[in-house]
């Protein structure tokens, strides 16, 4: 298990994301990427593929977009609820007709409502204690819901080509793993059961440009206007041929495990019952 140490305050108590985080999530390249009907299509068609309908909880929601998109597309079969630290960002979710919750997810008392489905789109990487978060994930679950967890991939092609120069080393993330680490993490917690896990996205820019870049990190303005031209490109039909292309080696770098990140499919379930 890789881990940061020490970790910084601001960060554990979520202050960092109230106070600094917002300059990206809501920087107009960001939104424009985030809210376009492409950005979130692989983790949409994971959750339509195990969760047809009900109630859907996403820890970690920030603007909102991920279930701005799910209500859009099937408006019919699924109710909505966000959560996050990050008070501006939910500002604008609510102003997007988003529900949510404003304190962190430890400390909310969700009182009897369950869930369908709880996701932790890009989350688990910025907790000190993820174990407890799925806990509690866990705790929240209708029989046989399921959590869906997507974090970078430790063992990608990106990161063993860059080593040390890979721009997901930050800060804010205390967590990196591997398949196997999370496959360890999942079985601390007795509710839940991998259903499917898998290495997913590659983003050949991200690997040129980490390659040769000479100073730590990658600023947040070069990130976002990244994001939107990647998300550009997803939408130009001309671009299509070279869409297919793209798809065959992310699927082969997919099966090697080797793609950029690894997405879980937990289910809940109650062991003491198959007893």
């Amino acid at each position: 298990m890789l881990f940061a140490n020490p970790v910084e305050a601001q960060i554990i108590q979520g202050t960092f994301y109230r106070d600094q985080a917002p300059s990206f999530c809501l920087s107009a390249d960001k939104l424009e990427s985030d809210y376009a009907p492409v950005r979130f299509g692989r983790e949409l068609r994971w959750l339509r593929r195990y969760c047809r309908a009900g109630t859907v909880l996403d820890v970690g929601c920030s603007t909102g977009a991920f279930l701005h998109e799910l209500r859009r597309r099937w408006p019919e079969d699924y109710e909505v609820l966000g959560t996050d630290v990050a008070g501006p960002a939910l500002d604008y979710a609510e102003r997007h007709g988003v529900p949510v919750m404003r304190a962190p997810f430890l400390e909310q008392d969700f009182a009897r409502q369950r869930f369908d489905a709880i996701t932790f789109w890009a989350v688990l990487e910025h907790l000190n204690e993820p174990g407890k978060f799925l806990a509690k994930a866990a705790s929240l679950l209708q029989p046989d819901g399921c959590c869906f967890v997507l974090v970078p991939n430790m063992q990608s092609l990106t990161v063993r080509c860059v080593g040390n120069r890979y721009r997901y080393f930050m800060p804010e993330h205390l967590n990196y793993f591997t398949a196997d680490a999370l496959r360890r993490l999942v079985a601390r917690e007795p509710k839940l059961t991998v259903v499917t896990m898998k290495s997913t996205h590659f983003n050949p820019i991200v690997l040129w440009q980490d390659l040769w870049q000479k100073r730590p990190g990658v600023p947040e303005v070069e990130r976002a206007r990244l994001l939107k031209r990647t998300t550009a490109w997803k939408q130009n039909a001309l671009l299509a041929p070279l869409r297919l292309a793209y798809g065959a080696v992310e699927r082969v770098l997919g099966g090697l495990g080797l793609a950029d990140n690894l997405v879980a499919v937990l289910r809940r379930v109650d062991r003491s019952a198959k007893m």
